[in-house]
């Protein structure tokens, strides 16, 4: 289906707004080099929108280990390059849709006010009592994270493919009202009782206006449950944000920063391509600490070309006398199309040392560690329990929504009868993602039914991202009858990576050390194909049922 063409199922306004059946999720901008010939085939992967959430078996140029690159975490995805085409006889039953144009949209008001300041009363509570994460009394498949999508930016970064535009100008009202319908639209259609966090990304969301982010949470508050501890994070970048931009976007409900520093050296954010300073930064950095104690993140990158690790390892203890309570480190990843890969490709610059950059890795968590900082995750570092609820929902394939141009989700749409997860990706375009939103109340581009392998490696890749990995219980949730035991247990493959220090199966679960979190790419080529093949050998023999 091209770009503009929109899927002939759909119905537009005034009728039935169903649930499309659409080829898979097939390659789009913004993807690093995929992942080596012996990984199989499903893992893959094809350029992806931002928006999304990238995968964990992104190789690093020449190294094995899997060096978070210097696209978010919070964007990693697990979005496979599978068409599903239509689903013969199998469209969940249709949902009527209200008509996106022309109907009345409630600004935000007292209410989302009153939210907003429930929320900062219920988060200082919550951090008074201890880190501890409340757990949903809703089951699994009625929760959900939902992802935002600014799309827009000032310019593009040397280093970024994302699906982000630099506009003229922006009709921000017509904008606001479609993402507002989409959030409700695809609220109804998952069925969705509980919105566990909201994450606005771009893009750079810090670019929206308050009123913007206010009439979302105004609008998901009134379609389902949004807690008052609920975590809200927005991106935003040094020079879009200064104090009084960000105090209002506080009122508006948003609880949490994360800030794209990238580097504390001037010539660097140059090559970088980056708007600020390293003093601006450093500026927005302390407001932002001033007015969300305990709740900025920073991302700091590394592997740039011409970078050494004593000099990185410099920026991040200067770092760390002015950062909050949680660092994200991303290794710079050369994306074909960017100003910086056509650098290195003409010899202008010279190519990223993948060496050096799993020097600075290993030195970066160490440094990190020393300072506190849990590393919960292979890029995510937070000391006093300042871990980001909404990438553990990632982490933890939980259920997510995205809305907004070129946006990713994975969910069951319940509210249209469905009973299977879905990885969706909404319509990149932002003129033509609006124009859909208009005539059928959302932008889904492209649906894949995620059969019951597919989630079990997504669980398996995802969760061994973290130092948790994956306990037996969470592995229940999603397979009941095939163990990790069953699947891993008894391989001569995983003893020697157990023999090794990488790897520990035990009574908790299946884990990396912090040793095999380093390696963790590598780690996967053998894990993956063990999964598969116990997986195949079940469906030869099943296994009975009760």
């Amino acid at each position: 289906m091209g770009q503009g063409t929109l899927p002939p199922d759909r119905v537009p306004k005034g009728g039935q707004l169903a649930a499309q059946p659409s080829p898979g999720l097939q390659g789009n901008q913004g993807q690093a080099a995929a992942v080596s010939a012996s990984v199989p085939g499903r893992w893959r992967r094809s350029p992806e929108a931002s928006g999304s959430f990238r995968a964990s078996l992104d190789v690093a140029l020449g190294h094995a280990a899997p060096l978070p690159s210097a696209r978010a975490a919070h964007r990693s995805d697990c979005a496979h390059a599978v068409p599903c085409g239509r689903v013969s006889g199998s469209d969940p039953a249709p949902l009527t849709g209200r008509p996106a144009a022309g109907r009345a949209m409630a600004l935000p008001g007292f209410r989302a006010r009153a939210w907003a300041a429930a929320a900062k009363v219920a988060q200082r509570r919550r951090r008074a009592e201890g880190a501890g994460r409340s757990r949903s009394p809703e089951p699994g498949n009625q929760r959900a994270a939902l992802y935002v999508h600014w799309p827009y930016c000032e310019k593009r970064c040397s280093y970024c493919n994302f699906n982000k535009y630099i506009p003229r100008g922006v009709e921000e009202a017509a904008l606001r009202s479609c993402l507002v319908t989409e959030a409700q639209t695809l609220l109804r259609l998952s069925g969705v009782r509980r919105v566990e966090s909201v994450f606005f990304g771009g893009g750079t969301p810090s670019l929206a206006s308050p009123h913007t982010v206010a009439a979302i949470l105004e609008a998901v508050a009134q379609a389902t449950h949004l807690p008052a501890d609920c975590e809200v994070t927005l991106e935003a970048n040094p020079t879009s944000a200064p104090g009084s931009r960000l105090s209002a976007f506080g009122a508006a409900g948003v609880n949490r920063l994360s800030i794209g520093l990238q580097s504390l050296d001037d010539t660097e954010l140059q090559l970088l391509g980056r708007t600020h300073s390293a003093r601006d930064a450093l500026q927005t950095l302390a407001e932002a600490r001033r007015l969300f104690p305990g709740r900025v993140s920073v991302d700091l990158m590394l592997g740039l070309p011409t970078q050494q690790v004593g000099p990185w390892l410099r920026q991040l203890k200067e770092l760390l006398r002015h950062c909050d309570d949680h660092v994200s480190l991303y290794q710079l990843s050369l994306e074909r199309g960017t100003t910086l890969f056509t650098q290195v490709q003409q010899g202008v610059l010279p190519a990223p040392d993948p060496e050096l950059a799993a020097e600075m890795y290993q030195e970066g968590r160490a440094v990190l560690g020393q300072a506190g900082f849990r590393q919960y995750e292979v890029s995510n570092f937070a000391r006093n329990g300042a871990l980001s609820t909404h990438n553990w929902t990632y982490w933890q394939c939980g259920q997510y929504l995205g809305i907004g141009p070129g946006a990713h989700g994975r969910f069951v749409p319940q509210g249209a009868g469905g009973q299977v997860r879905e990885a969706r990706i909404q319509t990149l375009e932002p003129d033509i993602w609006m124009k859909e939103v208009m005539l059928y109340g959302h932008g889904t581009r492209k649906r894949t039914p995620l059969g019951k392998l597919e989630l079990l490696e997504e669980v398996l890749a995802m969760g061994l991202r973290t130092d948790v990995g994956i306990t037996h219980q969470h592995w229940q949730q999603f397979e009941p009858q095939l163990t990790l035991w069953d699947v891993f247990g008894a391989s001569k493959e995983v003893d020697t990576l157990l023999e090794q220090g990488l790897l520990r199966l035990d009574h908790r679960g299946l884990r990396c050390s912090w040793e095999g979190l380093a390696v963790l790419d590598s780690l996967l080529l053998t894990l993956l194909p063990l999964l598969q093949e116990v997986w195949q050998q079940r469906a030869l023999s099943p296994v009975p049922e009760g």
